[in-house]
């Protein structure tokens, strides 16, 4: 499994003979267009979004029409693709439901964050991504805060790499995050959502010193940089 981080929350997995691609927003995101990381130059199999705010949407329509990759989301996003742009190959989910794929089983979670399009339509609860593939369980939490809940997830599954945001302002934290590693237990986390605006700039550093504390591998992942897992 080879894991891609394209700066904010987007993120790539290669596992299973496909590549997902998670919240792409790399147009005006200076983190990938810094790395060099454009949309036109991904080729994803399936675009998996955690919610409908434009720092997450991104790209997406555009990536959807000209790859045709099938779409995973919450059912709100599902339907507004459809109807705003006539992306239907698609597959809708909603909070705690599981559907296995010819490459793996993805599972949607609970995040505490809103979620709406950037003309204002609703877009559904927002969630996180259980991506289970090639015997590695990787979580993208998506934008949220802490929630007990992690404490489920942590017991009924054996994380290898958890994504979580610690930009604080419109998400969890440094310390919040720090927080959900003693629930989620992970085998690597690496921090997302901080450093691309003023409002969410913070010290991925210090995420990592305070998660080795605790006890956890921290991996703090440059835009473009890729790991093996």
């Amino acid at each position: 499994m080879t894991v891609s981080y394209f700066g904010h929350s987007a993120v790539q997995i290669e596992a299973g003979g496909a590549t997902l691609l998670f919240d792409p927003f790399l147009t005006g995101n200076p983190l990938a267009e810094r790395a060099g990381v454009a949309a036109d130059d991904l080729e994803p199999d399936v675009v998996l979004l955690t919610h409908a705010h434009s720092d997450h949407f991104g790209d997406a329509p555009a990536i959807l029409k000209r790859t045709g990759a099938l779409l995973v989301a919450q059912h709100e996003i599902v339907e507004y693709m459809r109807r705003s742009y006539g992306l239907t190959n698609s597959h809708g989910v909603n909070t705690g439901g599981s559907w296995t794929f010819p490459w793996g089983r993805v599972t949607h979670t609970y995040a505490r964050h809103s979620s709406s399009f950037p003309d204002g339509t609703y877009g559904g609860t927002a969630g996180g991504f259980l991506v289970e593939s090639e015997g590695r369980t990787v979580y993208n939490s998506g934008d949220t805060s802490a929630f007990a809940e992690m404490a489920w997830i942590g017991d009924e599954h054996e994380i290898d790499l958890a994504f979580l945001p610690i930009g604080d302002n419109f998400t969890m934290g440094i310390r919040e995050a720090v927080r959900c590693l003693g629930m989620l237990r992970p085998a690597l986390v690496v921090p997302m959502h901080y450093d691309t605006f003023p409002p969410i700039e913070v010290d991925a550093g210090e995420f990592a010193r305070l998660a080795a504390d605790a006890g956890f591998e921290a991996r703090v992942m440059l835009a473009g940089e890729r790991l093996e897992l």
